[in-house]
């Protein structure tokens, strides 16, 4: 028997905050000053979900981590005027944490940038853990920032409901044994997403609210 879903894991980028044109415009400004006319707007939206590690060792290896510095500063530069909030984000992940359900923030991202997005949303309190990319040797899809948060929650991968943007999430909750959920809204497309196999998709972040009614009856 299927296990009710009390432990909700959420990407970040993309899911959460729409960070979509800020990163658009971070690679955008940094990739032309180094490589002028090879990367257009639509190259940069395969770079949205994966590590910049992994982005920038693909395009420069000798390179990366100096191209890395240089996008963080940018992108705090341009963080508060580019992010914007999706649609009942915030109500709906306060009204699942008075619920009493496990809530973890499981990210490609390093942790400050992602404490400085909560703050932005005035969410910051809402979450038991975060899992950013400062604390894993692999990022997703490898399986474990999914396991490590599960750990930190004292929860288990049948309990748990792994949520996101991007191919990255769906796979890294494939390989950790836990359900998975795509959203809509994200920039790549909601059939581009359907093609990783999640076992739902959310239309609005309130869907969340119906999936997970049976664990607090």
């Amino acid at each position: 028997m299927t296990k009710d879903i009390n432990t909700l894991l959420f990407d970040f980028d993309g899911t959460l905050l729409d960070t979509n044109e800020l990163i658009i415009q971070t690679f955008l400004s940094v990739l032309d000053e180094h490589f002028p006319g090879r990367f257009e707007r639509q190259d940069v939206l395969h770079f949205i979900g994966p590590s910049l590690k992994q982005t920038f060792t693909a395009i420069a290896p000798e390179r990366a981590e100096e191209l890395m510095e240089q996008y963080r500063a940018v992108n705090k530069t341009l963080h508060d005027e580019l992010v914007a909030e999706y649609d009942g984000v915030a109500e709906t992940l306060r009204l699942l944490k008075s619920r009493g359900l496990k809530m973890a923030i499981v990210s490609t991202k390093r942790g400050a940038g992602i404490r400085h997005g909560l703050e932005v949303m005035g969410i910051e309190g809402l979450f038991d853990v975060i899992v950013s990319l400062d604390e894993v040797k692999e990022p997703k899809p490898d399986p474990e920032p999914v396991l490590l948060a599960l750990e930190r929650l004292d929860a288990s991968p049948e309990e748990a409901l792994m949520i996101g943007d991007n191919s990255h999430d769906i796979e890294g909750g494939q390989n950790a044994g836990v359900r998975t959920a795509g959203v809509a809204w994200s920039i790549k497309g909601e059939e581009y997403l359907a093609g990783f196999g999640p076992d739902y998709m959310l239309q609005h972040i309130s869907d969340l609210l119906e999936l997970t009614k049976e664990a607090v009856q």
